[in-house]
């Protein structure tokens, strides 16, 4: 971690243990909020028929893109819930953008808060929690003659930019 994002600005690395190796979540409360932002993505790869049924909107389970953008944002929201030592963010803005190509789904999760810590962990979230709503809507459809999803994989996922800016 760099020494920009230490507590009092200092060299010395965050951690996520004490001196005794304990478990502990680290104190950012020294820290001055700062404008953050963070995007992540990831693609899902399908079958060219089931990215053409999302792209139709002719997928029996409904909106396959609303309903993985709705679950991609409360991910975003819920982030201190599932990652441990994950600190609550006020949490100002998020914009999923969803790409379809011949055979996948690309998704980019931007995130956005004014605080002590960063948001990439939640970017992140959105972008796997969306693409597995995504593969939830879908399965069906991707199974091959075996009851198997020969071509279809969650790739990529990825922070793709991280700032942050004086308030």
């Amino acid at each position: 971690m760099s020494n920009e994002d230490a507590p009092d600005g200092s060299d010395a690395d965050l951690t996520h243990t004490d001196e005794e190796g304990e478990v502990q979540m680290v104190d950012v409360g020294a820290k001055p909020d700062t404008a953050r932002r963070a995007v992540a993505a990831g693609e899902i790869r399908l079958r060219p028929e089931t990215v053409a049924a999302i792209r139709d909107n002719d997928v029996s389970k409904g909106d396959v893109l609303a309903t993985a953008r709705v679950g991609a944002i409360q991910a975003v929201k819920h982030t201190w819930e599932t990652i441990p030592m994950c600190h609550q963010i006020p949490i100002t803005n998020v914009e999923t953008d969803f790409d379809l190509s011949e055979d996948r789904v690309t998704l980019e999760v931007a995130v956005e808060t004014t605080g002590k810590t960063g948001c990439e962990m939640e970017a992140l979230e959105g972008v796997t929690t969306g693409l597995n709503v995504v593969w939830d809507m879908v399965k069906a459809a991707e199974k091959d003659a075996e009851g198997q999803y020969p071509d279809t994989a969650v790739e990529n996922v990825r922070v793709v930019e991280k700032r942050k800016s004086e308030v």
